[in-house]
């Protein structure tokens, strides 16, 4: 069995290159890298050699769901274009395939050794094992089929890896695998400044907040 990456892009040409690389230590694991653009204005799309690219307007949902669709294997793999993947994660992905009838996401790391790095793991950890509520920067290995019965991609420009969650959320099952994630954000914008700002925006979804109102907030 094989997967197909589905990575969402704007503006990644300085972290896309580093993804693609890990990628290729899966061999025939990966049977196609699909980079879904929204748009970029950077060398995105030049440096995504040896990837399928299917461009189209900005938003994350959509964007995935573009990429999903062009996916010609049934097994999908969402990844972010800034996660780093650990050596051996080929064995770890193989292990999941057996098991369609469930959706599997990465413990998350920051790639920063500042401690509070450390607790903020630790934060999403607890959020994963009381919520079930992996995000996207963990990714999300899902059959199609799975996928298909759950309503498939949501095309909102952000939250959509909540959607997800709480449609699957009694199919999600971890990893043996963590997924670096890059810090630079929380650096520049503190990270507990960051961290309420997530949950600042996850209560404002869960209260009825619009996703398109959100995401006109975000700062990436």
């Amino acid at each position: 069995m094989s997967v197909s990456v589905v990575i969402p892009t704007l503006n990644e040409a300085e972290h896309l290159p580093a993804l693609l690389c890990d990628l290729r230590a899966g061999g025939d694991l990966v049977a196609a890298v699909i980079v879904a653009d929204g748009g970029s204005t950077d060398a995105t799309v030049e440096s995504a050699a040896g990837a399928m690219v299917v461009a189209g307007p900005p938003g994350r949902g959509g964007q995935l769901r573009r990429g999903a669709a062009a996916a010609p294997t049934p097994w999908v793999w969402l990844l972010h274009a800034d996660s780093r993947l650990p050596e051996g994660w080929p064995a770890a992905v193989r292990a999941c395939l057996e098991h369609p009838e469930r959706a599997w996401y990465a413990r998350l790391r920051f790639a920063s050794a500042d401690p509070r790095a450390r607790l903020l793991e630790a934060g999403v950890a607890l959020r994963c094992a009381l919520l079930r509520l992996p995000y996207g920067d963990q990714g999300l290995l899902i059959h199609r089929a799975l996928l298909d019965a759950i309503g498939g991609i949501p095309e909102v420009p952000l939250m959509e890896d909540v959607v997800l969650a709480r449609r699957l959320r009694r199919h999600l099952r971890p990893m043996r695998l963590a997924i670096t994630t890059d810090a630079s954000a929380y650096v520049r914008d503190g990270w507990l400044r960051r961290a309420f700002g997530n949950l600042w925006r996850l209560g404002c979804f869960w209260g009825g907040a619009s996703a398109t109102a959100l995401a006109a907030r975000y700062k990436r």
